[in-house]
């Protein structure tokens, strides 16, 4: 099954699979305390620098996996590949931050 825009959802490729990703509310909430912010806005702007660590990314990641229903884990997450190395991380952050919170900054484009 594919992804719904509409409900937030994104594709990524992983080790050469396709997978859905969504940051549900659940996982939202996840990520609150996983990356220490207080609540969604202070995890917006958290986002909107533009500036995540590899941690974070993984943090992204592995929440948007399992709002859309899959059992992966960070450590599952650590050691999966994409083609296209850490660009490729940051399109897959940058698309699913964007489908869920809109433009986070100024610049849409900007990496995550």
């Amino acid at each position: 099954m594919g992804a719904n825009a509409r409900r937030g959802e994104v594709s990524a490729i992983l080790d050469g699979k396709t997978y859905r990703l969504c940051l549900t509310l659940g996982a939202l909430a996840e990520l609150e305390t996983a990356l220490g912010a207080g609540d969604l806005v202070s995890l917006g702007e958290r986002f909107s620098t533009g500036r995540l660590s590899a941690r974070d990314m993984i943090a992204v990641i592995a929440a948007g996996l399992r709002g859309a229903g899959n059992t992966l884990d960070e450590s599952d997450v650590a050691a999966m590949q994409v083609a296209g190395g850490l660009a490729d991380y940051a399109k897959i952050i940058a698309d699913l931050l964007l489908a869920t919170f809109g433009a986070v900054s100024g610049d849409a484009s900007a990496n995550p």
